[in-house]
C-alpha cells in the first residue's frame, strides 16, 4: 500500500514538472481580454448636479478611473460666460474646477466640459458630460441642442462657440457677451444649458479673441428665428436581460429638451477694413498699387511733378486689374514719366474710417524706381564696353558706324506665351499671354494649322480677344476643335505691336487635343430644387475641377477626365453664377449647399447618369466621409489582461471609420421633410440628460 502510495506520488510530481516545462516552452503574448471601449463614469460631484444655493467657487467632480481633462482652453466652458481663465485639472479619479469670478447671486452655473473627459489609460472620451448648479433657491435647466457646419463646405464645426441672448435686439452680438454659452464637440454637436424659459437668438462664433461677442472679421452662424426651450416628459421602453439570462420590458420616464435640432450653417462676412496696403515702381515703366480689401472704385491719381502734373492717370499710363479692383498694375505709357527716377503722385480713394464706414481719403505718395541706381551702373558699364569695340574697331580699320547700328538693331520684343501646355481641352479655348499692353493685332499675321499625315494645313484663325475687361495681358482664342488633332499657332513677327512701339518675334505654339473616346460623360439628375442652382463637381481634396449651371433639373458635364469624384450642389440665390456668403448684419445667410452622398468613378467613354434628390439624405450625413477633413480622432484601442496589464492594437490613432465611430447614432437629425426646407427631423436624440451620449 505505502509502494503503490509511493509510486503515485512520484507519477504526480512527474506530471506536475512535466506541465510546467511545457508551459514554460510554450510561453508567449498573453491574448488578453476584450477591448476597454467605456468612457469614465460619473460618480460624484461636490457641489451635487442640480444643486442650490451653492456658494462656493471649488467643484470637484468624481470618476470611477483614472481620468484627464483635454484642451481645457478649447473645449470647457463655462456659464455665464467668465472674465477670468477658471482653472481646470485631473489627478487620479478627480477633476477640480476653481471658478476665479465672483459669483453672481441666483444664477444657474453650468460647467460644459464637451469631450474634453478621457480616461487616462484607453483615452475613452465622455462625450457631452457637463454639471450645473444654482446659487439661488432654484435652478434653471433648459437646453438648446443642434449642430454646426462650415456654410461652404458643410464641414462640421470643432470647438465653436456656441450662445444666446434673451436681449432680442440687434446690437448685442457685437457688444454684448453671450449669455449662456457651450462649445460643439468632434462632430460639431452643441448642448446649450441652464436656460430659463424665453425667447432666445442663438449665434455661434469663432471667438478668436475671447470676449464672448462678434467681431465683424471673425466666423459666425445665426439661426433665422427666435428660439423657445422647453423640456417634455416622455416614457421609454427599455429591454433588460438579468444574470439567468431572462428578459424584462420596462418603461422608464425620460425628459426630451425642445429644440434639439437646430442647424446653424457658419461663414465669414470676408470683411477686411479698406486701405492702402502698398505700392511700388519696380520698373520704369510699371506702377503697383494694392489694397487691402476688393473695391467697386477706382481711385483718382494724379502727377504732381513733372510735364504731366495734375494730369489724371489714364492720360499717362494703362490699367490692368483684378476685377476685384484691389490689385492695380499701371503700364507707364508717357516718355517723359518714365524717365523720371522719383513720381510724386496725389491718390484720393475710399478708406474706412473709425466709424467702420467707406469715405474719401487723399494721400500724397513719394515713389521711386529703386532701381535707377543699378541701371545707371549698367549704362556706364554698357558706355564703357561701347568704347573699348570702338577703339578696337578703329586699330582693325573697321566702319564703326556699321557696328553701331548693328548694336542698336538687338530689339527688345514682346513675349508671347501659351498657358495651356500641349494638350488642349476640345471645350476650352486656347489662352495667350503677353507681357504688356496691346496696341494693334494685324489677324492676317495669325495663323492656324492642323496636321494630315505628314503635311500643315492652313486653317482660318479665329481672333485673339481679350478674356476680360479688366486685364490688358490675357487673351483668348475661341475654337471649335476637332478631337485627336494636332495643331499648330503661328503669329508672325511684327503681327502684334505693343504701347511701347515694340511688337513680337516669330511665335510658334504646337499642341494637340484630346481624343473624345479619353473622356467620360457625367450627368446629374437632380429634384428638390426649385430655385436656380450651380453643380460642382469636386476632386478628392474637396476642391472645385468643374460646375455647370442646372437647366430643367439635369447637370452636364460632358468632358471629364477618368477619375474619383465628387459633387456638391449651390442655390444661386441671386443668380450671380458664384457661391455668396452671408451677412449677420443685413440678416443674409449664405447660399445653402448640399453634397452627394456618395463618390463617382469615372472611366474613359463612359458615361455615368446619377439621380440626386437633395432632401434625401439628412444634412449631417451628406458630405462623404472620404473628403470629411473635420473627422474625430480615435483613442488608442488597448485590450486589458488578467494580470492588469494592456496590449495595444496595432491599428490606433486612425480616422474614425463608420463601423468604428463611437459618435455615429446613425442620423443626428432623421429624414428631413423633402419640401425643399432646412428642416431635420428627430433631433439630437442621443444626448443623455445629464451628459454624454445614451
Amino acid at each position: 500500500m505505502k509502494g503503490n502510495e509511493s509510486t503515485y506520488m512520484q507519477l504526480l510530481a512527474g506530471a506536475v514538472v512535466a506541465s510546467l516545462l511545457g508551459a514554460c516552452a510554450s510561453m508567449g503574448r498573453p491574448t488578453g481580454g476584450d477591448y476597454d471601449i467605456e468612457p469614465p463614469v460619473f460618480v460624484k460631484s461636490n457641489p451635487a448636479i442640480g444643486a442650490t444655493g451653492v456658494n462656493r467657487n471649488n467643484i470637484t467632480i468624481d470618476f470611477n478611473e483614472n481620468v484627464q481633462v483635454e484642451d481645457v482652453m478649447n473645449k470647457v466652458v463655462v456659464s455665464p460666460a467668465q472674465k477670468n481663465i477658471p482653472q481646470i485639472t485631473a489627478n487620479g479619479h478627480r477633476v477640480s474646477v476653481e471658478l476665479r469670478d465672483t459669483m453672481l447671486p441666483n444664477t444657474t452655473y453650468t460647467i460644459d466640459f464637451s469631450d474634453a473627459i478621457s480616461d487616462l489609460n484607453e483615452k475613452n472620451v465622455l462625450d457631452g458630460f457637463a454639471i450645473d448648479f444654482s446659487t439661488g433657491d432654484s435652478i434653471d435647466s433648459l437646453r438648446i441642442s443642434g449642430m454646426v457646419f462650415e456654410a461652404r463646405t458643410l464641414e462640421p464645426a470643432q470647438g465653436v462657440l456656441v450662445g444666446v441672448y434673451s436681449d432680442l435686439t440687434d446690437t448685442t452680438i457685437t457688444t454684448l457677451p453671450l449669455e449662456r454659452i457651450a462649445k460643439t464637440n468632434q462632430l460639431g454637436q452643441f448642448t446649450v444649458r441652464g436656460l430659463k424659459p424665453g425667447d432666445y437668438h442663438i449665434f455661434a462664433i469663432n471667438d478668436i479673441n475671447r470676449d464672448y461677442h462678434w467681431d465683424r472679421s471673425e466666423d459666425v452662424a445665426f439661426y433665422d428665428m427666435t428660439v423657445s426651450p422647453v423640456a417634455e416628459t416622455t416614457t421609454v421602453t427599455d429591454t433588460l436581460t438579468a444574470a439567468d439570462g431572462s428578459d424584462s420590458i420596462v418603461s422608464v420616464s425620460h425628459t426630451k429638451y425642445l429644440p434639439n435640432d437646430i442647424l446653424l450653417t457658419w461663414f465669414n462676412e470676408g470683411y477686411t477694413p479698406q486701405y492702402l496696403k502698398d505700392y511700388s515702381r519696380p520698373e520704369r515703366r510699371r506702377l503697383f498699387i494694392k489694397f487691402s480689401a476688393p473695391s467697386d472704385t477706382l481711385p483718382d491719381i494724379r502727377m504732381l511733378n513733372g510735364v504731366d502734373s495734375g494730369l489724371p492717370i489714364d492720360s499717362w499710363a494703362r490699367l490692368n486689374a483684378t476685377a476685384t479692383l484691389d490689385s492695380l498694375e499701371y503700364f507707364i505709357t508717357d516718355t517723359a514719366v518714365i524717365a523720371q527716377d522719383t513720381m510724386m503722385i496725389e491718390m484720393r480713394y475710399l478708406r474706412t474710417d473709425t466709424l467702420d464706414q467707406l469715405s474719401w481719403n487723399t494721400d500724397t505718395l513719394r515713389v521711386l524706381f529703386k532701381g535707377a541706381r543699378e541701371e545707371k551702373r549698367l549704362k556706364e558699364e554698357a558706355e564703357k564696353k561701347a568704347a573699348d569695340r570702338r577703339k578696337k574697331a578703329e586699330k582693325r580699320g573697321e566702319n564703326i558706324d556699321s557696328i553701331e547700328a548693328a548694336e542698336a538693331a538687338r530689339l527688345t520684343f514682346i513675349k508671347i506665351t501659351a498657358t495651356g501646355g500641349n494638350t488642349q481641352e476640345i471645350y476650352k479655348p486656347l489662352f495667350i499671354d503677353v507681357d504688356q499692353p496691346i496696341d494693334t493685332i494685324i489677324q492676317s499675321g495669325l495663323h492656324m494649322l492642323t496636321l494630315n499625315d505628314t503635311i500643315w494645313d492652313t486653317i482660318q484663325a479665329p481672333p485673339l480677344v481679350p478674356v476680360d475687361s479688366f486685364g490688358l495681358l490675357k487673351y483668348k482664342l475661341d475654337m471649335k476643335w476637332t478631337p485627336g488633332t494636332k495643331y499648330k499657332y503661328v503669329v508672325d513677327s511684327a503681327s502684334i505691336i505693343g504701347a511701347y512701339n515694340e511688337w513680337n518675334n516669330t511665335f510658334n505654339h504646337e499642341f494637340s487635343t484630346r481624343k473624345l473616346e479619353d473622356y467620360s460623360a457625367l450627368y446629374f439628375n437632380v429634384t428638390g430644387v426649385s430655385d436656380s442652382a450651380i453643380v460642382e463637381v469636386l476632386d478628392k481634396g474637396d476642391k472645385p475641377v468643374d460646375e455647370a449651371p442646372l437647366k430643367g433639373g439635369v447637370a452636364q458635364f460632358p468632358y471629364m477626365q477618368p477619375g474619383t469624384y465628387y459633387a456638391r450642389l449651390y442655390i444661386d440665390r441671386n443668380g450671380n453664377g458664384k457661391w455668396d456668403t452671408g451677412s449677420l448684419l443685413d440678416s443674409l445667410q449664405p447660399e445653402e449647399v448640399y453634397y452627394y452622398p456618395k463618390k463617382i468613378v469615372l472611366k474613359k467613354n463612359w458615361d455615368v447618369e446619377q439621380s440626386w434628390n437633395i432632401y434625401e439624405t439628412p444634412i449631417d450625413l451628406q458630405k462623404p466621409k472620404e473628403i470629411v477633413k473635420n473627422k474625430p480622432k480615435t483613442a488608442k484601442k488597448r485590450r486589458r489582461n488578467k494580470d492588469g496589464t494592456y496590449i495595444d492594437d496595432d491599428n490606433t490613432n486612425r480616422d474614425l471609420e463608420e463601423e468604428d465611430d463611437p459618435y455615429n447614432d446613425g442620423n443626428f437629425f432623421g429624414p428631413s421633410n423633402n419640401n425643399g426646407s432646412r428642416n431635420f427631423g428627430n433631433g439630437m436624440n442621443g444626448f443623455n440628460n445629464r451628459g454624454g451620449f445614451r
